[in-house]
């Protein structure tokens, strides 16, 4: 059964001058413009494309990437406002994605901004369409992570127990703030790592790995910076969250670990400003 507002996978049934036409379930049939055939596409072809609505209703389909499917949550840039209609987001392909005015929200969007929003197929429209207004659309499966998974992770808000995180762009999280030192952003991307799966589907995360070695793969991973960079860095368990993330993309409290077991071990001593190896550029501290 066709998805709109997925990828699919079709069958090149016919030739024509705007494209090729995919069978998408007799009588049903889908256009992929010519913009994106390429001369290695045959008649009897199977094709993984993206299937969506256009402006007159017409079933389309694209070989271009979305930054997201229906039923996922994203980031996207405003890059048109229409009064009284809506804001356009640029998700990835050539039309872009509806942010109609009803699901705006408090929000007051210019060219430019970054919205956090839920895509998905308007059950009237059969359109693919954006909302700010999250709380109303959540993934119906069970989240199945074993503890220490690396996920994508996109903060979406805060609260006074941590920071609300989407995972995978399906799943709801949240990062306590005793996981965290670093000050986070609704907007904010990156690689994460599942601390529990809870029965009821709710899932706490953690901002860095956890485990026995983890501080000896930081402290490697500073080590060799630290030759790279002739013998010493500008960094210690005195530099802000920020700077070490930013240089490292570890937490202060992983960080300052993976030192005590370099200094423990005499591959270090601190200077005032920073780090430095002991060998065997030990003139590079002076």
């Amino acid at each position: 059964m066709l998805q709109i507002g997925h990828f699919n996978t079709l069958t090149i049934i016919e030739k024509s001058p705007h494209g090729l036409y995919l069978d998408a379930g007799a009588p049903q049939r889908v256009l992929l413009p010519n913009a994106f055939v390429s001369p290695s596409m045959q008649i009897g072809d199977d094709l993984r494309v993206f299937i969506y609505k256009d402006s007159k209703d017409r079933l389309v389909a694209t070989t271009q990437k979305p930054l997201a499917e229906a039923d996922q949550f994203a980031y996207l840039e405003v890059v048109d406002v229409k009064p009284g209609i809506g804001v356009f987001l640029d998700w990835g392909l050539d039309k872009h994605l509806l942010l109609p005015h009803r699901e705006q929200g408090d929000w007051n969007f210019h060219v430019g901004d970054g919205a956090v929003v839920a895509v998905y197929v308007d059950p009237y429209t059969q359109r693919m369409v954006a909302s700010t207004r999250l709380h109303r659309h959540r993934c119906a499966e069970k989240p199945d992570f074993e503890p220490n998974t690396p996920v994508d992770l996109l903060i979406y808000g805060n609260s006074p127990l941590g920071y609300k995180a989407f995972v995978n762009r399906r799943y709801r999280g949240l990062i306590y703030h005793q996981e965290n030192s670093d000050v986070l952003e609704p907007g904010d991307q990156f690689v994460g790592y599942i601390k529990k799966v809870h029965s009821n589907g709710k899932i706490d995360l953690r901002r860095d790995p956890s485990g026995f070695g983890r501080s000896d793969q930081i402290a490697e991973k500073i080590f060799a910076q630290l030759q790279a960079a002739g013998g010493q860095i500008m960094l210690n368990d005195h530099s802000s969250p920020a700077e070490i993330r930013e240089q490292f993309d570890v937490s202060k409290k992983a960080f300052k670990q993976a030192l005590g077991r370099l200094y423990k071990s005499r591959r270090i001593r601190f200077t005032e400003t920073g780090i430095c190896m002991t060998s065997p550029n030990e003139s590079a501290c002076e």
